[in-house]
């Protein structure tokens, strides 16, 4: 975003405004309701802003019709001189430079103002968009992140709140200080001489056209160039990204093909935009120059006959060079609103989705919960799925067992467990904990009975002391450590440099695959809670680390009630009960051994694993 304010004269690659193709909102008016709703708490500092860009454009337009003064003056001195009746007036010429320079110091000190203040308002309004939005991720429900990309929502927070902020900024001083300078500049052309004002005024219609004509014919070429732009940027990134890949299968001849295709179409999209962009400019300076032509002929001819000042030509050649500036500015700033409101339609879009639905005002108390839980016919599926997830599951599970649920993929294992913890409702049935069905319970205080240790470990960046902490942020630095020794920790962080001080970096990467795993035991160790869940939390792992992981979770899953989500049917062989799952229903139960006894759909997936060994 920075680029484009840096850029905000010129069009893509250099060319002028207007060449960019620009974003455009769904709803213009209904978004920029919503942000001028958004920007009403600020109208204070807007309006002064507003009065203080309008004052200080007006100051710095005089300054050419002072100057057009001075050289009057300088002029009808020399003629006085020629004469011999007089000579220059340097104490008028003196207090003309006066007034001119304190013209432009007022200027510039309302140009500073106005500058300062925006930009306060711009942070506030920023600072305030990213809280709610913030706020907003908090209470969205995890249907709307399966239906939206991480990338997705980070570019709400990032991207478009930058774009909003960045280019009001720019935009709203822009637009006011724009309109007053074209207003001003005409009112000034208007006073020296209507008849050269007209021609000034003619010359605009007929680069304007020129420009249209250029503009049509360079708009697709831009439009290939953005994107085969991306098209190349795409496949140098997936090729540079599976290099070896490339290298094994040889496919460096095909890669190198591809991308000579996307590359000359670049080329020649790119040659032809930058060449007929090109050309704008020029034409541009050509009907400005032949408007210059005309003005200084017939205001040579208005000065010989004493209608205007030599002085007022100067002046009126000034001000035409300056009314085509604004007038570009008001075409960026057009493209400039078109992308601040399609970045603010996709902010608002996002804080109007539905939030998740409100606890019960009758919310039942986690204390003395046991962690009996109870699944009654319970049906669910996806908003996206017309096919259901769960069809119908019903089981009870005693506080303090270990229940394995196993089946294929796609058999509705996961969901099971995003069911129990409320991340979705279901769709019909009822899940009941110690006989109280979860949705009487407020989500945090249902989800703090809950721990989970998952297959894909997460750790953020910061100490392992407060990754562990993480768990119970409450806990004691002892409380850590001792959740750390009964999850095989301690012994590992130790032999750190830095100890529980040492510092994970962002992707974790000074660590091993295993060590983080043992430090989300550690984290579920020290949340201490009723029931836990074990989601494939060994399936990443060596067979040794293995081992040593699920010695912690043996010391874990002790006086506790666990859901063992297992895809190797081997480390499940001591559950108090297995719950074998197809389709979304429960087609088998019983314990590992009366399960394969009954040479059904268990014993099939069990010995197939070890079919696939003996296969490879």
């Amino acid at each position: 975003m920075a680029e484009n304010n840096k850029m905000r004269h010129r069009g893509p690659m250099g060319g002028p405004p207007g060449a960019r193709p620009v974003e455009k909102a769904k709803d213009f008016t209904g978004t920029l309701k919503k942000l001028l709703k958004y920007l009403g708490k600020y109208k204070i500092g807007i309006v002064i802003v507003i009065i203080c860009a309008i004052l200080s454009t007006i100051f710095n337009i005089i300054g050419p019709k002072v100057i057009g003064n001075a050289t009057t003056e300088i002029y009808e001195g020399v003629i006085k001189m020629i004469s011999g009746t007089g000579g220059i007036d340097f104490e008028a010429i003196r207090n003309i430079i006066i007034i001119l320079i304190g013209l432009y110091i007022i200027s510039v000190l309302f140009s500073y103002l106005q500058s300062y203040i925006m930009v306060g308002v711009g942070m506030k309004f920023t600072y305030t968009l990213r809280k709610n939005i913030s706020k907003k991720i908090n209470k969205l429900p995890l249907r709307y992140f399966d239906k939206k990309t991480y990338g997705e929502v980070l570019s709400y927070i990032t991207n478009d709140v930058d774009t909003i902020a960045q280019n009001l900024n720019q935009g709203i001083t822009q637009l006011i200080t724009s309109i007053t300078t074209i207003a001003g500049i005409l009112v000034m052309m208007f006073s020296i001489s209507w008849q050269m004002t007209i021609i000034a005024i003619l010359v605009l219609p007929i680069s304007s056209i020129l420009i249209m004509i250029i503009f049509k014919k360079s708009q697709k070429y831009f439009k290939a160039q953005q994107e085969y732009l991306g098209h190349v940027n795409g496949h140098i990134e997936e090729m540079y990204s599976n290099h070896n890949i490339i290298k094994v299968f040889n496919g460096e001849k095909k890669s190198v093909e591809e991308f000579k295709k996307y590359n000359d179409i670049l080329y020649h999209s790119t040659w032809k935009s930058q060449f007929l962009s090109g050309l704008m400019h020029p034409i541009m300076n050509f009907i400005g120059n032949v408007g210059y032509v005309i003005i200084c002929i017939l205001g040579g001819y208005y000065a010989s006959q004493g209608i205007i000042t030599v002085g007022n030509i100067q002046s009126f050649i000034q001000y035409m060079k300056q009314f085509t500036q604004p007038i570009s500015q008001l075409a960026n700033v057009s493209n400039v609103l078109q992308s601040t409101i399609a970045a603010a339609e996709r902010v608002f879009e996002f804080l109007d989705e539905k939030e998740e639905v409100p606890d019960n005002s009758n919310t039942a108390s986690i204390e003395n919960i046991k962690g009996n839980v109870e699944f009654k016919n319970v049906k669910f599926q996806y908003d996206n799925n017309n096919v259901p997830t769960i069809k119908n599951f019903s089981a009870k599970v005693e506080a303090g067992r270990t229940i394995a649920i196993v089946g294929p993929t796609g058999a509705g294992k996961t969901t099971i467990v995003k069911l129990l913890m409320r991340f979705y409702d279901v769709t019909d049935g009822e899940i009941l904990l110690d006989n109280i069905n979860i949705k009487d319970f407020k989500r945090n205080e249902l989800r703090s009975v809950f721990s989970m240790v998952l297959q894909d470990t997460w750790a953020f960046n910061g100490s392992i002391m407060e990754n562990i902490r993480y768990g119970n942020l409450d806990a004691t630095d002892e409380q850590v450590i001792d959740a750390s020794k009964k999850a095989q920790v301690d012994h590992f962080v130790r032999t750190l440099s830095e100890g529980y001080n040492t510092i994970l970096d962002e992707d974790t990467t000074n660590i091993s695959q295993g060590q983080k795993q043992l430090i989300t035991i550690a984290r579920a160790f020290l949340a201490d809670p009723k029931v836990l869940i074990l989601d494939e939390a060994t399936s990443s792992v060596d067979t040794r680390t293995e081992m040593q992981i699920q010695k912690a979770m043996d010391e874990l899953m002790k006086g506790r009630t666990v859901f063992v989500i297992a895809h190797r049917l081997s480390t499940i062989k001591n559950a108090d009960l297995i719950l074998v799952m197809n389709n979304g229903d429960i087609i088998e139960t019983g314990t590992h051994n009366e399960l394969m006894k009954k040479g059904g759909f268990y014993e099939k997936l069990y010995n197939s694993q070890f079919e696939d060994i003996e296969i490879a």
